[in-house]
C-alpha cells in the first residue's frame, strides 16, 4: 500500500471512529454552552415578553397603505443606493483584483498594496463607513451610497481576485507566446475567461447592497430605513408594518431579478 492509500485509509478510520465522533460532539456542546452563557441568553424573558410583542403587532394592523405615494421617493432612494454602491465598487474592485491576483499582477509590491486596500475596505463594516461619511458630507443618501461602495470594493475585490487566480491560464500563455502585448492578453484572454463569473458576483453583490441600504437608513443615510426608523420613533406602527411589507417585496423582487440575470450571464 502506498503513502496516499495509507493516508486515505487513516482518514476513513478516523471518521469511522466512535470516539472521534463523541469528541467532536462534546466540543460542539461545549462551544454552544459557552456561547449561550456569553450572550446572557434568557429564554424565560422571551416567553414572558410575548404579550408585549403581540400588543405591538396588534397596533400595527392594518398596515397604513395610504403611505404608498409618500414612500415612493424613499423606495427609489433605496434602489439608487444599491445601484450606485455596486457600480462604484465594480469600477474600483476590478483593477484592484487584477493587481491582487498572483497570476496576473505586474509587480509583487502592487500585489501587497492591492491586498491591503481590499482587506481594509472589507474589514470595516458598511455601517461604520456610513457613520464616517455622514460626518464628512452630512445626512442623506450620498454618504450611504459611498459606504456601500467602499465596503463592496473589499468584498468584490477579494472575490474577483480569487476568480482571476483560478482562471484557465492556457489562453493567456498562448497569446503571450505569440508576442501579444499585455493589453491584448488582457482583452482577449483574461476578460473573456472571467467576465461571466464577475458579472454574476456583481449582481449578487447588488442584492446584498439593497439589503444593507435598508439598515444604513438608521444612521441617516436616507431610503426606506430612515423612514422606518422615524415611524418607529413616533410609534406609528401601522406605517411601520406597511414599510416592512414594502421592504419584503423590494428584497424579494431584487433577489429574483438578480438570480434571473445571473442565470442569463453564466
Amino acid at each position: 500500500m502506498n503513502r496516499a492509500s495509507s493516508l486515505v485509509a487513516s482518514t476513513q478510520a478516523t471518521r469511522g471512529n466512535p470516539l472521534s465522533r463523541i469528541a467532536a460532539l462534546a466540543a460542539f456542546v461545549v462551544l454552544f454552552a459557552q456561547a449561550y452563557v456569553g450572550v446572557h441568553a434568557r429564554p424565560q424573558d422571551l416567553i414572558s415578553g410575548v404579550h408585549g410583542m403581540a400588543d405591538i403587532m396588534a397596533r400595527a394592523m392594518p398596515p397604513d397603505f395610504s403611505q404608498f405615494v409618500p414612500s415612493l421617493k424613499p423606495i427609489l432612494e433605496t434602489i439608487d443606493l444599491a445601484v450606485f454602491g455596486t457600480v462604484f465598487a465594480v469600477l474600483f474592485a476590478f483593477p484592484l483584483a487584477l493587481l491582487a491576483a498572483a497570476n496576473v499582477t505586474p509587480a509583487r509590491p502592487l500585489y501587497y498594496v492591492a491586498r491591503a486596500i481590499i482587506g481594509i475596505t472589507r474589514a470595516v463594516p458598511d455601517l461604520v463607513w456610513a457613520l464616517l461619511f455622514v460626518t464628512a458630507v452630512g445626512l442623506g443618501p450620498f454618504p450611504g451610497a459611498l459606504a456601500l461602495g467602499v465596503h463592496s470594493i473589499g468584498m468584490l475585490g477579494r472575490l474577483f481576485a480569487e476568480v482571476i487566480e483560478d482562471m484557465e491560464m492556457g489562453p493567456v500563455e498562448a497569446l503571450t507566446l505569440t508576442g501579444a502585448s499585455r493589453l491584448q492578453v488582457f482583452t482577449h484572454a483574461v476578460v473573456p475567461g472571467v467576465l461571466p463569473t464577475l458579472l454574476g458576483i456583481s449582481l449578487f453583490r447588488f442584492d446584498e447592497n439593497l439589503r444593507s441600504s435598508l439598515v444604513l437608513g438608521f444612521v441617516g443615510a436616507g431610503g426606506i430605513g430612515f423612514e422606518l426608523l422615524t415611524a418607529m420613533n413616533l410609534f406609528q406602527y401601522q406605517t411601520v408594518s406597511f414599510l416592512l411589507i414594502v421592504t419584503f417585496v423590494l428584497v424579494i423582487a431584487a433577489e429574483r431579478g438578480s438570480a434571473f440575470l445571473r442565470s442569463r450571464v453564466q
